[in-house]
């Protein structure tokens, strides 16, 4: 297997949109393979719009962005379930089909991903429950479980297709800091194993006790903490 050390994510001179209004202008960043890195900003600040724009559920419409291998910009439809193959996306509001339990919840994503293989299926299904240690969950239904299960259920199902990053949008939001601390050690536990993560989210502690580069979406601009220093008071 021939080793790439291309980005994960290059963004070049892209502006993004939410409807017609332009929220972040002219940014220009890069993720590279294993990195964790935040994404803060105040709500309306364009972090969401970014996250959506990453993973083709916006259209790029100025600059360019390469995400997994695959050209944004130019990407058509057709091949926008090959992009979410190679990323693992996370959201807030966990999405899982409330009449279906958490194997059929795990399966419908793997038909939609192209998993044929019964028996292949099976093994990879029970591999993502053990990770997020959900092993005993696979026969119950979204609602016979906590917010934090769910949530792990949400985490597994991203990583089915053995992602080379993990997006996530506020998914510590709706929960308790006790569990949110248990979500947050699964995230990284996943990137210490060589997935990239791009994390948007607005817990100060997270950002305090666990220091990694951040990205801040402020004024239109995308402030990289690499490059430049600035401030993280307030509310983001």
């Amino acid at each position: 297997m021939e080793f790439s050390s291309d980005p994960v994510v290059e963004v070049n001179d892209a502006t993004i949109y939410q409807e017609s209004q332009a929220v972040l202008n002219s940014i220009s960043f890069k993720i590279q393979k294993g990195e964790f890195v935040y994404l803060v900003g105040r709500t309306g600040s364009g972090k969401s719009s970014l996250l959506k724009t990453l993973y083709s559920d916006l259209a790029l419409r100025e600059g360019t962005a390469d995400v997994a291998g695959f050209n944004i910009k130019d990407v058509k439809s057709k091949d926008v379930p090959y992009l979410r193959r190679k990323i693992g996306i996370i959201f807030q509001d966990f999405q899982l089909f409330p009449d279906r339990t958490v194997t059929e919840n795990l399966v419908f994503v793997m038909k939609a991903t192209g998993w044929k293989d019964k028996s292949k299926m099976k093994t990879r299904l029970a591999e993502v429950l053990m990770r997020v240690g959900l092993g005993a969950a696979a026969d119950k239904q979204p609602h016979q479980l906590s917010g934090g299960e769910q949530q792990r259920v949400v985490i597994a199902r991203a990583l089915i297709n053995e992602p080379v990053i993990l997006i996530a949008d506020e998914p510590t939001g709706n929960l308790d800091p006790e569990v949110s601390d248990g979500i947050f050690n699964l995230f990284l536990e996943i990137n210490r194993s060589g997935t990239a993560v791009l994390m948007a989210t607005h817990n100060h502690h997270f950002i305090n006790d666990y220091p990694q580069r951040i990205l801040k979406c402020e004024d239109g601009k995308l402030l990289d903490s690499e490059k430049e220093e600035f401030e993280l008071s307030g509310h983001y």
